[in-house]
């Protein structure tokens, strides 16, 4: 027993410490070989103890013998105790998350920026008179030129009529993303209100990508992202990107505000280019201020401007209108990075670290085929949520070896007589999402996504998906869900989850406190 429990720390044992024992020459002699993933999770369930850290104390693993002990450096800070300190925003922490994954509002604001009609009667929400003084607040002390025209109140009563739980979620949105953009914004002494120029660009969706093929958050063309030093090659897309795309957006910003000397016109250069801008100043003897220059620009940036300060006023002033977006008093979304060493796709890590695909994904949105690849002279990075990390990184040697068994299996073909169908088309039904409709055909939900044309994670009941299967259905079936679950040696949340039809989020919120160390016998409520 203990022989073949020293085979399979080779693979774990970063630093062994050994107490006056002698090597077997059995052991020594015993050749490596890859962890499955359930001998892994076995091993870790039945003959590992973890001990709870302190802040000041690093976690550390130990083997339950009497005469080895195995100590796994963990990342600075990163602890093995439960994150939810604060059990009073959970399920306002769950519905910012639940938006977050579900972000589909890029076309909208696509199209009601690109075609915007002023045409049309709105009713009057904000009286004249207020709107005025609230945008001379505004105006002063912001470097925008946000001043009142006819144009602009036309927009925000339109927004305000029929756009109201649009612009709710957006704010809802924004909790997550803006401290993120403001700390960028400041290092570049950049106005923080441009912090609303995303929200205009993309709906706060990283994956979002125009009809002329602007990605990102920041919406970038290709040829601009290159020149700001934003990869994209097949597995790579760094204007979706939320850190990087930002630190790109900051430099264009600033290097076109050093062109104008105006916000505004950096605005509309942002979005048209600066040729267009100089050719509207042209055309317009010599104008300089963004509404004297409206009528020679393009449709699409004479509203680009119009939508950014409506959002500054929408925003500034949402308690007035009674917004209320789900945003948390306490950032328990906490995450950090790990640099890959050897290429691992999404859902490997997904599986290994007991989180749903979509989170993973949802951190890592420049992945475009879910795969990060390892490249010489490039360093890519895997963000996870920080009780991920501490997983992942205890455990590295056996996710990358995980990893490289999971490639292997999928280069070879599938046996002649249980080839899969080259597609199918399913049916949406009460209870599915994308990450186990995935896991049911051998997919990756981004593929999934790209074959429907989908941009977001959202189904609808009776919805037709289809599917390129790369496993047989037949060998796949989810059994119903029942009311709970006992905890078996080698269980895994992910395991279970995919086992019973529901989802990691889902488990975890049903058993607070149960899940962070999971342990068999342990029972689990699934519904």
């Amino acid at each position: 027993m203990i022989k073949s429990f020293l085979a399979v720390l080779i693979l774990l044992v970063t630093t062994v410490s050994v107490a006056q024992v002698t090597p077997d020459s059995t052991v020594q002699k015993e050749k490596k070989r890859v962890l499955t993933y359930e001998e892994f999770k076995a091993q870790q369930a039945g003959n590992v103890v973890v001990k709870k850290a302190t802040d000041s104390i690093k976690p550390v693993t130990e083997t339950a013998t009497d005469t080895i002990t195995t100590t796994i450096p963990v990342m600075e800070g990163v602890t093995t105790t439960a994150l939810n300190e604060y059990p009073e925003v959970d399920a306002l922490d769950d519905a910012l998350l639940q938006e977050l994954y579900n972000n589909d509002m890029y076309d909208y604001m696509y199209k009601s920026v690109a075609s915007m009609d002023l045409s049309a009667t709105v009713g009057q929400v904000v009286p004249t008179d207020t709107l005025k003084a609230r945008l001379q607040k505004i105006n002063e002390s912001t470097p925008f030129q946000i001043d009142y025209n006819p144009v602009l109140e036309k927009l925000i009563n339109k927004k305000l009529s029929y756009q109201r739980v649009y612009l709710e979620r957006l704010m809802t949105l924004s909790d997550y993303y803006f401290p993120l953009f403001e700390e960028t914004l400041d290092k570049y002494d950049i106005p923080l209100e441009m912090k609303y120029l995303a929200v205009v660009e993309s709906a706060l969706d990283p994956r979002a990508k125009s009809p002329v093929g602007a990605t990102g958050l920041w919406q970038f063309m290709f040829a601009t992202g290159r020149n700001y030093n934003l990869e994209v090659n097949s597995y790579v897309d760094e204007r979706m990107d939320p850190i990087k795309s930002t630190e790109a957006a900051c430099k264009f910003l600033k290097s076109l505000y050093n062109i104008y000397g105006d916000w505004d016109l950096a605005l509309a250069a942002y979005n048209s280019g600066p040729g267009n801008v100089n050719k509207a100043i042209r055309r317009s003897g010599g104008y300089r201020n963004y509404w004297n220059l409206r009528p020679y620009l393009p449709r699409e940036t004479a509203g680009y401007v119009p939508a950014f300060q409506a959002m500054v006023y929408l925003y500034t002033y949402a308690s007035e209108h009674g917004f209320q977006p789900r945003q948390t008093p306490h950032k328990t979304i906490a995450t950090d990075t790990i640099h890959v060493k050897q290429m691992i796709a999404l859902d490997h890590v997904a599986q290994f670290v007991d989180e749903d695909i979509e989170v993973v994904e949802f951190h890592n949105p420049s992945y475009k085929l879910d795969i990060i690849p390892v490249l010489k002279g490039r360093d890519y990075y895997l963000r996870l949520p920080l009780r991920a990390v501490s997983k992942f990184v205890s455990n590295e040697d056996a996710v990358y070896a995980f990893a490289k068994a999971e490639f292997d299996k999928r280069e070879k073909p599938l046996p002649e007589l249980l080839k899969a169908e080259s597609r199918v088309v399913y049916r949406v039904k009460s209870g599915d999402y994308l990450g186990k409709i995935a896991n049911k055909y051998g997919v990756r939900v981004s593929q999934i996504k790209r074959w429907n044309s989908l941009r977001s994670n959202n189904l609808k009941i009776g919805q037709r998906l289809y599917i390129h299967p790369r496993r047989p259905v037949a060998n796949t079936a989810v059994r119903s869900t029942p009311s709970s679950y006992t905890v078996k040696s080698g269980d895994s949340l992910w395991k279970i989850a995919n086992t019973y039809g529901t989802s990691i989020a889902a488990i975890r919120k049903l058993n607070p406190g149960k899940t962070e160390d999971l342990q068999p016998g342990t029972t689990l409520k699934l519904k």
